[in-house]
């Protein structure tokens, strides 16, 4: 477990699995819950989580089967992942939070606030796609090829390179201005690059290609609404979003801003976490928990 500075862990059961939390700044602040990505940890928050801290709860959650939490054999919806965060917000006992999260964090997000928006009072989800894409995001040949890495990950392939230094390709060829040292590689490393987060890593990818993708595609969250102020910020250069006019939004989620950040790519709360902190206070503010 790396060490941040004034951080509290704890492992709290959340329905059927137990999930590792990190958690910066006074308890009785307004709560923010922030989730990360694969293949990542609470730890992608390192920079990020001190910059709100003054003002915040900071909770920073492992998702089921990486970082520290309990990896279970199934689970790996990500509606079921968004279940799970709801269930943690239950046994925190946080009515309401601000949320931001990062890939599947933030996919997450969009399904945790559109199943419970009485939970989130506003969300930032980075470096992923909102589920309502644009006519020309379905049938555009370029973002098939933004997702034909997926195939491999959620093959029998996926588990050998996960245990043979994917995570650490991933982090380096996905970000701009080389922010992880050898010390975040081995952090990631030591829980995607083991034979659990090599499960995880397929489950993950398996659960989205073969029964998620899809249905997606086809509208399944056409009649789903987001009501809450929210504010996607992408990369420019982020591969995840080549190709993606990121519209399609405009009757789901009234109040989704977009904003595309000239340079960046993949790995925003270590690449710009200025930035992250930025966005979040002006869309938090210091709202009463």
């Amino acid at each position: 477990m790396p060490e941040l500075d004034g951080a509290r862990h704890r492992t709290v059961r959340a329905g059927d699995v137990a999930l590792h939390v990190a958690e910066l700044g006074a308890e009785d602040a307004p709560p923010l819950l922030l989730v990360h990505g694969w293949p990542q940890s609470w730890w992608c928050w390192r920079r990020v989580a001190p910059l709100l801290a003054d003002e915040d709860r900071v909770v920073m959650a492992d998702l089921r089967g990486h970082g520290w939490s309990e990896a279970p054999a199934s689970g790996y919806e990500k509606e079921q992942l968004a279940r799970d965060l709801i269930a943690l917000l239950d046994a925190l006992e946080l009515e309401r939070v601000g949320y931001i999260g990062h890939d599947w964090g933030a996919f997450a997000g969009y399904l945790a606030a559109i199943a419970a928006p009485e939970r989130i009072r506003a969300l930032i989800p980075l470096s992923i796609p909102h589920p309502w894409p644009s006519r020309h995001d379905r049938l555009n040949p370029w973002r098939l090829t933004s997702f034909a890495y997926q195939l491999p990950l959620s093959s029998p392939l996926g588990s050998v390179l996960a245990r043979r230094g994917l995570t650490t390709r991933i982090l380096r060829a996905a970000s701009s201005g080389d922010p992880f040292d050898a010390r975040d590689l081995a952090v990631y490393e030591s829980t995607m690059g083991s034979e659990r987060g090599a499960r995880t890593t397929v489950a993950m990818y398996r659960t989205f290609v073969f029964r998620e993708l899809l249905p997606i595609v086809r509208g399944r969250y056409d009649d789903a609404r987001l009501e809450m102020p929210a504010r996607l910020v992408v990369g420019d250069d982020d591969l995840i979003v080549r190709g993606a006019d990121l519209r399609g939004y405009e009757a789901n989620a009234p109040d989704l801003g977009i904003e595309r950040v000239p340079g960046a790519r993949h790995f925003l709360p270590e690449e710009r976490p200025e930035l992250v902190a930025d966005r979040a206070r002006a869309l938090f503010g210091t709202a009463p928990h």
